[in-house]
């Protein structure tokens, strides 16, 4: 589960105030506005890359308003999908379960049912350079699920690929929540992609005079 209760983000002179949004456990919500409004903002500040000015962020009820990124159990995939291009496939996945000082043989093992799930285990020894869109982003798609977490959060994931590519990613990130029970937040401006994946669709505005966060639920059906 996801909630914000009365956020307020500001960015230099740029702020959005009084947001409020819940996203069920298990759900897979898809978050929908204008460009530049503000939602790659909402992503950041939810796992903790960003700091809030105000408000509460929970995950699974739990206030993580405080906690480091590295604490709140939140996979984030953001839109460049922020590969390093000296590291292998394999290394990627790897990462962040070093990091959190796992063991190398429960590493291996998470590894390789990930790869096997995402479908990239002969990816796993290939560097990063020459790997198609889908490759990309599935290798970031498994960086981001690697630790475990409670939410994954996805900021336009699927905007760069090609038609094909895109259906068959639809259909990949919809099993991956069912079959995982993850919680997931995904940011597109595609009402066709929201349709596809959404089990509740919010849209986001806000009102130009107070800055006032604006969330509405669409009905894309």
């Amino acid at each position: 589960m996801i909630e914000l209760q009365n956020v307020t983000l500001r960015i230099g002179s740029w702020q959005i105030r009084d947001l409020s949004f819940q996203v069920k456990g298990g759900e897979y919500a898809v978050l929908m506005g204008r460009t530049g409004i503000g939602k790659t903002s909402i992503l950041e500040s939810i796992c903790g890359l960003r700091r809030v000015a105000a408000g509460r962020i929970l995950i699974q009820s739990v206030d993580v308003t405080s906690w480091s990124p590295a604490d709140r159990k939140v996979g984030y995939m953001p839109q460049d999908l922020a590969l390093f291009p000296t590291m292998t496939v394999r290394q990627h996945l790897e990462f962040a379960p070093r990091i959190r000082g796992l063991a190398g043989k429960t590493i291996r093992e998470r590894i390789a049912q990930l790869a096997e799930r995402l479908e990239i285990s002969p990816l796993l020894d290939r560097g990063i350079r020459g790997l198609s869109g889908g490759e990309s982003q599935r290798v970031a798609l498994g960086r981001a699920l690697s630790a475990e977490p409670l939410v994954l959060l996805l900021d336009e994931p699927l905007s760069a690929l090609d038609e094909l590519t895109r259906i068959a990613a639809q259909k990949l990130l919809k099993r991956l929540n069912q079959e995982m029970g993850i919680t997931v937040l995904h940011i597109t401006h595609s009402r066709e992609e929201a349709a596809a994946l959404a089990d509740t669709c919010l849209e986001l505005d806000v009102v130009p005079e107070s800055r006032r966060a604006v969330i509405q639920t669409l009905s894309l059906r």
